[in-house]
């Protein structure tokens, strides 16, 4: 995002929001709605309804930042809101995914297997 700046934590907001937020609405929204704090190390990432629009709030130093992407002709891949938590938590790499149009809830991984014994 911003050169130089650390990010600890990436949280996506599920629910869709109204984009006409900007920093104050948005800032109010991790603070009150998921008791987290908008002045950290952490990122914090925000779809329209259509999902071709995401919006990334951070703190950075001084001030807040408010990163904005438009897809002109797909859509973002995004959890859906049924799980009933708010948010889920990102590492940065899936967050280059996510941008880059991967969707992270379709892959699955290759089965655990439990095995007791080789012979």
């Amino acid at each position: 995002m911003h050169p130089g700046h650390s990010i600890g934590a990436v949280y996506l907001y599920r629910p869709a929001i109204d984009f006409r937020k900007s920093i104050g609405g948005l800032s109010a929204l991790v603070e009150q709605e998921l008791g987290l704090n908008p002045f950290g190390d952490a990122l914090y990432l925000f779809i329209n309804r259509r999902r071709d629009k995401l919006k990334a709030l951070y703190w950075h130093r001084n001030g807040f930042c408010l990163w904005y992407k438009r897809l002109e002709a797909e859509r973002f891949a995004w959890p859906s809101t049924e799980a009933g938590e708010l948010t889920c938590v990102l590492t940065m790499k899936e967050l280059e995914w996510l941008l880059e149009g991967f969707d992270l809830w379709a892959a699955k991984p290759h089965k655990t297997l439990q095995y007791q014994s080789v012979t």
